[in-house]
């Protein structure tokens, strides 16, 4: 049986840097930090937006993941956009309920805080890490610190990155930035321009191919291809896989903009 958890994970993991408001003059003389608005990185996303998609194993229907930036939390006094992915569904005999959680940090969307809950078949596993960048540690379920990098990323921020950088095809990028040190570098190679049809619509598309070290859909061996919106908002509207038990392929079915330009309150996340 496929480990779901792949699945899900592989939706997001898409390594890429992301592009920084700058600073204002004053800040830059005096060392301070200037209102939230002004430092937050530059994103094509904001509170409310949220996307379908219809997920497939082979030509059955297996369910439906949703992706959603959920608002703006704090998390240990910094600003924090909060994300969250959720895949429901399966097939026969095999379920899977599973949500994942990020919070960026978000001048610099570095990942603060992971929160996983994951039931799939028997399977069950509950995990919460909190990440700290400027020590280059992350503390998993409250066990002792481990090593990370520089601004790392995690499995459910990835695709936001992604989103605030230009895509050149015929290029290959290659980062350092996920939060585990031995599974970089992520490559990302960018493929070619395409215009298809999903259940959402018609799109004009950049479509790139992700390569990351470790087994699962964008695994080095892989030929896991996704697609973007070839626009400013670079939302992704499919993501086709092929396997050794079969193809895995989403399909963005619905799409609703952000709600929200500006937030109302800041609440601390626990």
């Amino acid at each position: 049986m496929i480990r779901w958890t792949r699945v899900a994970l592989a939706f997001f993991t898409l390594a890429i840097p992301v592009t920084l408001a700058p600073l204002s003059a004053g800040a830059a003389q005096n060392g301070s930090m200037p209102p939230a608005e002004t430092t937050r990185a530059r994103v094509p996303f904001n509170v409310g937006e949220r996307a379908e998609y219809n997920l497939k194993y082979g030509i059955f229907h297996a369910g439906t993941s949703v992706t959603e930036v959920l608002g703006i939390d704090t998390v240990r006094g910094q600003e924090t956009w909060h994300t969250i992915f959720t895949v429901r569904g399966g097939v026969i005999g095999y379920r899977i309920n599973d949500k994942f959680e990020s919070w960026m940090d978000t001048r610099t969307l570095a990942s603060l805080r992971i929160r996983q809950d994951q039931r799939e078949g028997g399977y069950e596993r509950d995990r919460q890490l909190e990440i700290f960048p400027e020590r280059k540690e992350y503390v998993e379920n409250g066990g002792e610190p481990k090593p990370t990098v520089d601004a790392p990323l995690d499995d459910g921020s990835f695709v936001f990155f992604l989103r605030t950088i230009p895509l050149v095809v015929g290029e290959e990028y290659s980062f350092d930035r996920y939060y585990r040190p031995d599974r970089n570098p992520v490559r990302i190679q960018v493929l070619r321009r395409e215009r298809i049809s999903v259940p959402a619509g018609s799109f004009n598309t950049i479509v790139i191919r992700p390569i990351i070290k470790a087994r699962g859909v964008f695994s080095e061996n892989g030929r896991a291809e996704v697609w973007l919106t070839d626009d400013s908002l670079r939302l992704v509207v499919q993501i086709k896989s092929r396997m050794k038990v079969g193809s895995i392929n989403l399909y963005l079915k619905q799409y609703r903009p952000a709600t929200l330009t500006k937030p109302d309150s800041i609440p601390e996340s626990r």
